[in-house]
Parts: C-alpha cells; sequence; structure tokens
C-alpha cells in the first residue's frame, strides 16, 4: 500500500525543488551531528515550525529507522495505530516502513493495532518525513499515531517501543511530533511552555503531565512524548537540550494569539 501525501502543497510545498530549497533553508548541514535516543519536533506548516524542525534534524545523527510517534488529531481509525508495511509517498519521492521493526512493536504492546485509516489524512507525522528523506535518502519509518487517553497507556506504548527495538535488533531515533501551546498571547504561551519544557528537559513524564494540567497547557502531541520520554529513559538517555523555540508570532507578526513551537534532543 502507498499512502500518499495529504497535505503537501498545504503544509509544505506540493514540488520537489519547491520543498527541497524549502527545506535547505531551514537546515544546516555544518552542524555537529550528535548521537540521540529521541527528539521532540512540532508539525505545523513549515513557515510556522519549519525551522524548528529544521535545526533539531540537523543536529542529529541518522539512523536507517525513525519511528515517528504523533497525536491523532482527526479520530480516524484506531485509537492507537500502527502501520507495518507500505510506503508513504511525498513530493521527495517513497518511503517505505520498517516492518521487522513495526512488526516486533506491534507485537510487544497491548495496545497498538495495525490500521491504516488513521494515518490518511493524518499530518503530524507527514511533516517531519520530508526532512528524514533530505539528510538520509532511503530512510525507512515506523508510523504510530495516538489518541486521547490515560498517561498510562502512552507509557506502556513506550515500554513497548524499546521491546521492540531489542526483539527485532533494530536500531532506530524515536521522533515525538508536538506542538506546544494553542492560541494565546505570545508571552503567556511561552511562559505556558517554558513550564512543559522543562518538565521534558528533566525526563520527567510524570511532572509533565501535572503541569499540562495544573496550567492548562495545550499541548498537542504530550501523548508522543510521554511515549517519547519513558523509551528514552529504559534506552539509558541521561540529558537533554531545547535546541530551539519559537511561536508562530515570530513568523506572521502577530503575537495576540500563537502556537508554540519546541525543538528537543534527547541523548544518552
Amino acid at each position: 500500500m502507498i499512502r500518499e501525501a495529504a497535505v503537501a502543497g498545504q503544509f509544505y510545498p506540493g514540488w520537489p525543488e519547491g520543498l527541497k530549497e524549502t527545506i535547505e533553508y531551514m537546515t544546516s548541514r555544518g552542524e555537529a551531528k550528535i548521537d540521540v535516543v529521541g527528539v521532540v519536533s512540532p508539525h505545523a506548516g513549515y513557515i510556522y515550525s519549519g525551522p524548528v524542525a529544521g535545526a533539531v534534524f540537523s543536529r542529529i545523527k541518522f539512523t536507517d529507522t525513525f519511528i515517528l510517534i504523533g497525536p491523532n488529531h482527526r479520530g480516524e481509525g484506531k485509537a492507537f495505530s500502527i502501520t507495518t508495511a507500505g510506503r508513504w509517498k511525498t513530493p521527495l519521492g517513497e518511503v517505505g516502513i520498517n516492518s521487522n521493526l513495526a512488526g516486533a512493536i506491534l507485537k510487544a504492546s497491548e495496545h497498538l493495532e495495525e490500521d491504516t485509516l488513521a494515518h490518511r489524512h493524518e499530518h503530524s507525522l507527514e511533516v517531519q518525513v520530508p526532512f528524514l528523506q533530505y539528510f538520509k535518502p532511503g530512510v525507512k519509518i515506523v508510523p504510530i499515531l495516538l489518541s486521547i487517553a490515560n498517561p498510562d497507556v502512552y507509557r506502556e506504548i513506550g515500554r513497548s517501543v524499546v521491546r521492540g527495538l531489542r526483539e527485532s535488533g533494530e536500531e532506530a531515533v524515536i521522533v515525538a511530533s508536538s506542538d506546544m501551546t494553542h492560541y494565546e498571547p505570545h508571552e503567556k504561551a511561552k511562559a505556558k511552555d517554558r513550564l512543559a519544557i522543562d518538565a521534558i528537559l528533566e525526563l520527567d513524564a510524570d511532572e509533565l503531565v501535572r503541569r499540562i494540567a495544573k496550567h492548562d497547557i495545550s499541548m498537542c502531541g504530550y501523548a508522543p512524548v510521554i511515549s517519547l520520554v519513558t523509551a528514552a529513559r529504559e534506552l539509558g538517555a541521561q540529558k537533554a537540550e531545547l535546541v530551539k523555540y519559537q511561536t508562530s508570532g515570530d513568523s506572521s507578526g502577530d503575537y495576540s494569539s500563537v502556537v508554540g513551537y519546541a525543538g528537543i534532543i534527547i541523548s544518552g
């Protein structure tokens, strides 16, 4: 099965040359690369969040496979979905799914289910893929989407990712796709996002959950981040770094109602 691009021409340029030029502008091949367990990367239109995603992917050493975990915005398909076969198409070509690793993760999880419907129109993973293709042609992915649930479900999925990695013998970088605070004034959004970011930098998923609830932080990808932090800790991660933060106001000039974007790398 080929999963056609759903948001090409909307969230990012829909033709190869324009997309490549956009990514080149938002990334740097001259950055020192480091080994990472995972990253947090935003998923808005490239004009708004692309520089943050580009800064993150410019900093990391690439593996052959990336596990992409994102929020299911549309509510389609299974609540906790993984696709274990097929290819995803973008204007830069097709990316294959690492079936060996995806199958191992599915087998290891009590919550994930095989599903393609949830992924058909969802943008949170799709917008990550052209960055991966730009830096590593031939890269493979494992796409996972999460709906609203008890945080314990997200932790279990994080642990199932670790079990799948160990069972399959594969290596992969985990990407948690998330935007931060939505539609609040710039300074207020920054203050709220700092609280969430600091919890992530401490690799403290429990504290992240508490702060989101206490401060009403409208972070759409907290579920993927909980899964990532849980997996990263089991894989021996000890530190995290904020690479870049900005809001949509930094691109649009409208600071009255913004969305926040944070790029974070997690390493051993």
